[in-house]
């Protein structure tokens, strides 16, 4: 190839990649049809089962601890668009947290209890809860003030290849947008149903499950639940997704 050509090239996918970014769409629209439905339905997509377990957890008083509903009554209500604000910089100290980083601080500050732990069943059922409760909100993360060196950290992470395969998040989920690849169809990659239940995982999972299993797709570095670095990425994902509805307890392949 020319080095015209290698100029025209990369404009096209360039301009590929900004058309794609004006049209993102939800992960649920890159599912079957049949898979759609399922995800609708509350009697056939599995995630339910942790939402309920979570609606009881959230009411369950453990010793004198306060439970979550002493401070949030009528959650339906009071929690309704929670979700779709994470993450968010946390004001009293100064760092990026998801929704499950929000109920962990909870957890141990205010009922002084131990963390549940990142993928413990208990977080699960209380984060699908709680973003259950913001079904339909459209995601309106941040990205002023304190919160902007983090989108900044998250876009870089996107953007940047990585690993043996020296692949960035970009060249799946904006160049190869509708495509296959082992049987599943590549989306937008955005976090709109997570929690989800994977068939894959035969159970519920975070969205940070996902982002490391996407790291380690592309032989990189696997960075802990609830790094800085997937909290920066999970920011972006946000931005990227702002004004689509929160779909949690998403259902994927």
């Amino acid at each position: 190839m020319t080095s015209a050509s290698r100029v025209v090239a990369t404009a096209l996918l360039a301009l590929a990649g900004a058309a794609g970014a004006e049209e993102i769409k939800p992960g649920s629209a890159f599912l079957s049809p049949q898979m759609q439905r399922q995800q609708e339905d509350e009697a056939r997509n599995p995630g339910w089962l942790w939402v309920e377990q979570g609606e009881e957890l959230f009411s369950r008083r453990d010793g004198v601890a306060p439970t979550c509903a002493s401070c949030h009554a009528d959650p339906k209500r009071s929690l309704r668009g929670a979700a779709a604000r994470y993450p968010q910089v946390d004001a009293a100290g100064g760092k990026l947290i998801n929704l499950e980083g929000r109920i962990e601080q909870c957890r141990v500050e205010r009922q002084k209890q131990p963390a549940f732990g990142y993928e413990s069943q208990e977080l699960l059922g209380l984060t699908a809860y709680v973003a259950s409760l913001s079904q339909g909100v459209p995601l309106s993360v941040s990205t002023e003030g304190a919160a902007k060196p983090y989108y900044e950290a998250g876009k870089s992470f996107y953007e940047r290849r990585q690993g043996q395969l020296n692949l960035a998040c970009t060249q799946c989920h904006d160049g190869l947008v509708g495509q296959k690849l082992r049987g599943d169809t590549i989306s937008y990659g955005i976090g709109t149903g997570f929690p989800a239940y994977r068939l894959e995982w035969n159970g519920l999972g975070s969205l940070h499950r996902r982002l490391r299993a996407c790291s380690l797709g592309v032989r990189a570095t696997q960075f802990d639940y609830g790094s800085d670095e997937y909290l920066a990425l999970e920011l972006y994902l946000a931005v990227r997704a702002r004004g689509l509805p929160v779909e949690a307890p998403g259902l994927r392949r």
